[in-house]
Formats: C-alpha cells, sequence, structure tokens
C-alpha cells in the first residue's frame, strides 16, 4: 500500500509486509516516518492512496495510542472505557476492574481521566485495548510515562500473551524482552523491511548489509575507473583500437548500472547545547513543602532543597504519587511551598506537550520564544532538530509525538532559559536522538528539575540533588 498526507508529504511507497496469527513483532522507524499512521491504517481510520490492507476474517484489532486524545481527557473512568464498545456493555464495571488489574492499577470509575498522572493515563490506555481481549493489539510507546514497576508488569503481559501483537517502541531493552521479529520503516525509502529476531539483531544485518553494500560499490568504482582509463589508452591508437575503446566503456557504464544504493542510517539530531539565561546569582528556586498522593490521599511533607545556578535535581517516585504536578505548579508559579526568583525565565517541557499551541507553525511557535535570533539562525536550529524547509510551516498538531519533542526542544534553546523543568523529556523519541539529548543536558549551567524513568538516560546526567517524593 502507499500513502501520502498530500502532494507534498508522501509516507509510505508500496509498502509490503505480512503478520502471522501469534507473533510479536516490533514496528520501528525514525520520528516522523510514518509508524502510527500504519496502524492507522490497519484499523481502517486511514484509506491508503493505493494498494491495501488484508486482514484476515471476524479478526478484532484494538489499540492503546501514545496518548490519550484532549477531548476524552474530561470523561469519566466508567465513560472512558465505554467508548471502547461500538455497543452498550452491560457488565462493564466487572471488565474494568479485570483490565485494570492487568496493568496494576486501581481507580475509582467516577474518576475523571486527564486527573490521572501521565504514567496512569498510559496504563489507562493500555488498559483500554486490554478490555476489547482483541486478537491483533496494536500498541503505540506503551513504556512511555510508565515507571519501573509499570514497565516490569507490562513486559511480562507481553510475554505471556498469546496472540498477535505488534508494538511500536524506541525502547530496545523492553522490546527485545518479547519480540519475535522487526518491520522497520525506513524514512528515506519509504518501504517496510521485515527482520527476524530482535533489535540487536537487525542493528547486526543492517551494519552487515552496509558492509556489504559499500565493499561492492567500492570494487564497480575500481573496475569502472580501470575500464575508464583502457578506453582512453585505445581510442587514441585509432583504428580496430576504437571497437576494443568502445567495449570498455560500455563495461564502464554496465559496472556504472550496477552500482547499489547504500542502505542509509536514520538521521540523529545534531549536538546541541541549552544556552543559559545571563546575568543569574544566588537562589534560583527553592522547595520547602510539597503534596504527595497516596492511596488517594493528599499528603503534605517538608523539604529543604535549594537550586543555585549550575545545579541538577532529580525528583524521583511511583506513578501517580504527584512529580508532574509538582513540575506544573513549579513552572506555573502555584506551587505553595516552592518559589523560583524573581525574573527568572522558566524552560518547561511538558510530556503531554500542552505547552504547545498546536494551531501553531512549527516556524510560529519557535519565533514566539526566539530571543535575539534571526530567521537564518532560527532555521539553523530547526534544521539542527531535523525540522527541515518542508515541516517547518506544518502546523505543530500535525507533527508526530516525537517531532513535537523536537519542536519543544528547539524551543528550549532559543528560549535560553535560567530554569529547566523537564518532565519525561524521552518519551516517543528515537533512540538515537537520547544520547544527544542526555549530553546538553548534563552540560546545561543553569538549574534543573528533572524526572525521567529511563535509568540509562539519568546515568548520563549530571545530578546534584535527588527528591525521593515516596521517602
Amino acid at each position: 500500500m502507499s500513502f501520502e498526507y498530500g502532494p507534498n508529504k508522501p509516507i509510505l511507497d508500496a509498502v509490503d509486509f505480512s503478520v502471522r496469527q501469534g507473533s510479536k513483532l516490533t514496528l520501528m522507524g525514525q520520528n516522523g516516518a510514518g509508524k502510527s499512521t500504519i496502524f492507522q491504517l490497519i484499523m481502517g481510520t486511514l484509506e491508503p492512496e493505493s494498494g491495501a490492507v488484508h486482514i484476515a476474517r471476524d479478526l478484532t484489532i484494538a489499540t492503546a495510542k501514545q496518548v490519550i486524545p484532549r477531548d476524552e481527557l474530561d470523561l469519566t473512568v466508567r465513560e472512558f472505557f465505554e467508548k471502547c464498545f461500538a455497543q452498550k456493555v452491560y457488565d462493564i464495571d466487572p471488565r474494568i476492574d479485570t483490565a485494570l488489574k492487568v496493568v496494576n492499577l486501581v481507580a475509582p470509575h467516577d474518576r475523571i481521566v486527564k486527573s490521572f498522572s501521565g504514567g496512569q493515563q498510559a496504563r489507562l490506555l493500555l488498559a483500554s485495548a486490554l478490555i476489547q481481549d482483541p486478537d491483533l493489539l496494536l500498541l503505540d510507546e506503551p513504556t512511555n510515562n510508565l515507571d519501573k514497576a509499570g514497565i516490569a508488569h507490562l513486559t511480562q503481559f507481553l510475554i505471556d500473551y498469546k496472540k498477535t501483537c505488534v508494538v511500536i517502541s524506541h525502547d530496545a531493552n523492553f522490546l527485545n524482552a518479547f519480540t519475535h521479529g522487526v518491520l522497520y520503516l525506513d524514512i528515506f525509502t519509504r518501504k517496510v523491511e521485515q527482520y527476524t529476531g530482535n533489535y540487536f539483531d537487525l542493528v547486526v544485518e543492517i551494519a552487515a548489509r552496509i558492509e556489504k553494500e559499500n565493499r561492492k560499490n567500492a570494487q564497480l568504482a575500481k573496475e569502472i575507473q580501470e575500464n575508464k582509463e583502457k578506453a582512453n589508452f585505445f581510442a587514441h591508437k585509432g583504428g580496430k583500437m576504437r571497437l576494443v575503446a568502445k567495449r570498455m566503456r560500455e563495461k564502464a557504464e554496465t559496472a556504472e548500472e550496477a552500482k547499489v544504493e547504500v542502505r542509509r542510517e536514520d538521521k540523529t539530531i545534531r549536538r546541541f547545547i541549552i544556552p543559559c539565561q545571563e546575568s543569574m546569582s544566588g537562589e534560583i528556586a527553592h522547595i520547602s513543602s510539597f503534596s504527595v498522593v497516596k492511596d488517594h490521599k493528599v499528603i503534605k511533607k517538608q523539604a529543604d532543597i535549594s537550586l543555585r545556578k549550575n545545579q541538577h535535581l532529580l525528583l524521583v517516585g511511583p506513578n501517580g504519587i504527584g512529580k508532574s504536578t509538582l513540575l506544573e505548579s513549579l513552572a506555573m508559579g502555584t506551587a505553595k511551598g516552592a518559589q523560583i526568583a524573581p525574573g527568572i525565565k522558566v524552560g518547561y517541557y511538558r510530556q503531554d506537550f500542552s505547552t504547545l499551541n498546536f494551531d501553531d507553525t512549527v516556524y510560529h511557535s519557535l519565533d514566539s520564544v526566539a530571543e535575539q535570533h534571526s530567521e537564518e539562525s532560527l532555521r539553523s536550529v530547526a534544521a539542527g532538530f531535523l525540522i527541515t524547509s518542508d515541516l517547518i510551516h506544518t502546523k505543530i498538531g500535525s507533527l508526530s509525538e516525537g517531532q513535537k519533542g523536537l519542536v519543544s526542544f528547539a524551543r528550549l534553546v532559543l528560549q535560553k532559559p535560567g530554569l529547566l523543568i523537564l518532565d519525561e523529556p524521552t518519551n516517543h523519541m528515537n533512540f538515537r536522538h537520547v544520547r544527544v539529548i542526555a549530553a546538553a543536558l548534563n552540560k546545561y549551567e543553569g538549574s534543573m528539575i528533572l524526572v525521567s524513568h529511563v535509568p540509562d538516560f539519568v546515568q548520563q546526567i549530571r545530578i546534584d540533588d535527588i527528591l525521593d517524593l515516596e521517602k
């Protein structure tokens, strides 16, 4: 099948792959390549330009999206799960409890969805697919926002899962625990390559293929050069030697045509730094108290955390304890037990990207925070985050979740904040970008407060203090 979002945005070019019953596959590829689009085509919410999706007869399909749609955030838990079914389900409450038990979440059925933390919403999304008991389960970045216990629970569930499953994820360790094969969407060819084995097997196979293709081309290049030199030599001899020269040129042309296009690797964002607000001194932020949620009760706790320039604070605790709530209240200036010094610019990276105006173009979103930047330098910063000329006038709402994350980082570079507040900044990110992001945060010279459930990422960043909300 082929698919495009308008003539200037082709996504899939004659893609062809199959999924066998009972298999567990990973769908991988660059941010914005079209992985979520493939899921929508399988679900039937999008129609291909040409070709077809062939579904086994009577096959039931359910998907867990990356994020809960904004128009569903004001629903109760019961209403959220009722929307999973086309017809009314009379035994919905026990079904909800069974699905929530699988994802290790306890929730009153009349609680509003938006009151849950990002990690708890991730569990609700997963449960909304499981409650349908589908033959084919499609999971889009299911580990986003999940804490260590949540990821372990999900991993074991997928290992034990008896039906068919396709997962989009950039978490190699998670994928390798259950994957039988990889569907790799190449952003350059816009085709899907199918591999047997896990992600590490894929890396080895692709590296071997690239080496083989380069070796073949090098051999052909040598042959082409030799034939051209011989053709030039015999051409000057005249007479019958000109026929020999012609044959040599034909051999060179044949070898040129035999060259293969070397498989290109996914692009990685350029190394970057987040400049720090100038002329800062003294205490930048102070936390004297905060609230946590335990057993559905709000508990106030005392603290004495002081942040100065070049100090990095890590906030830890399980899903639902109140990490994102504390970060939001700090960023908005509404935290009762915390203060940010006057005049400090706050760079806030939200896990749901709600600080972005989805109706803005990428250019307008970047320009609105840029401080003393020419258009040329703004576009240069954007290009470093793979925001090319064909994307810069696209609306934020049309971008993939990973691309929204890259726009958010480009905004931070242009903003030059004094205090960075980061809530799960690796969610949706291609694994190739994560090391570059970690290096930039490690070198950040302002104050930083970070929440992340990805240990490998946190280990690459200098952390000066840890606030454990559970202790």
